[in-house]
């Protein structure tokens, strides 16, 4: 929830924002009752804001009456220098290690403690997975998230220590478990799943350095195993991200 944006001296703009924000991967369609409820505003000062954003297209009001993001709003939300450039110098990378391994391919980034995908290139040989362009997921149940989280902030850790829910019977749930796996991840340079996120889908991933060595991005696969391939497709993770490395001036 956005905070109490209804008191007074709140702008029209934090407003605005809170309605914006208040919109998540677990809360993609919201009423009008919903949505002034997360956002901490009253319903007919929802209605009139929401109005405004639909007109200018960062919201769209769905036939029901619901409410969802707007296109408009994700194409503004690509022109971030972070995400446009980061995206544009791994593509070649990324297309590369989707010709050979022709499984889903990811480029992602931390916000806060979640992962951000920047990127998904998935073929006819993927696996079916509920990552998008644009989402934010648990980092502690993919491997981009943990190749992330095993170079962030001990803050952050703990952020993601203090909530690990169970997506699927596999998932990490132990905080004990978990920094050890994080220990593991800084040993090998690689970070794995197993049916963690996505029942049928295993994962592995690894970290892409900035030019002061930190974690700014990570690059992974998801396969249906990682018994056979996991050597060639870590060969081939590896290859990319120093690549992106290089690409960034590290």
């Amino acid at each position: 929830m956005a905070g109490n944006t209804s008191a007074p001296g709140a702008t029209v703009v934090s407003r605005a924002l809170a309605l914006l924000y208040a919109f998540d991967d677990r809360h993609r369609r919201l009423t009008l009752t919903e949505l002034a409820r997360r956002a901490g505003l009253p319903v007919p000062t929802a209605y009139r804001l929401a109005g405004e954003l639909v007109a200018g297209g960062a919201l769209v009001r769905r036939a029901d009456g619901a409410y969802v993001v707007g296109r408009r709003l994700w194409d503004v939300g690509l022109l971030a220098p972070v995400q446009t450039g980061l995206r544009r110098i791994a593509a070649p990378f990324l297309n590369d290690i989707h010709a050979v391994t022709r499984a889903t391919v990811h480029l992602a980034i931390r916000d806060g403690a979640k992962v951000l995908y920047l990127e998904r290139l998935s073929g006819r040989a993927s696996v079916p997975v509920v990552s998008r362009v644009g989402a934010r997921l648990p980092m502690h149940a993919t491997g981009v998230g943990k190749a992330l989280l095993a170079h962030a902030p001990y803050e952050v850790q703990e952020a993601v220590m203090a909530d690990l829910a169970p997506l699927t019977p596999y998932t990490i749930t132990r905080p004990d478990r978990l920094r050890a796996q994080l220990e593991q991840v800084r040993r090998d340079g690689c970070a794995t799943t197993v049916e963690e996120m996505t029942l049928g889908a295993c994962s592995i991933a690894v970290p892409v350095r900035g030019r002061d060595g930190e974690a700014v991005a990570a690059i992974g696969v998801v396969v249906p195993t990682l018994k056979r391939d996991r050597a060639r497709l870590l060969s081939a993770l590896q290859v990319a991200a120093q690549g992106v490395t290089r690409s960034l001036g590290g």
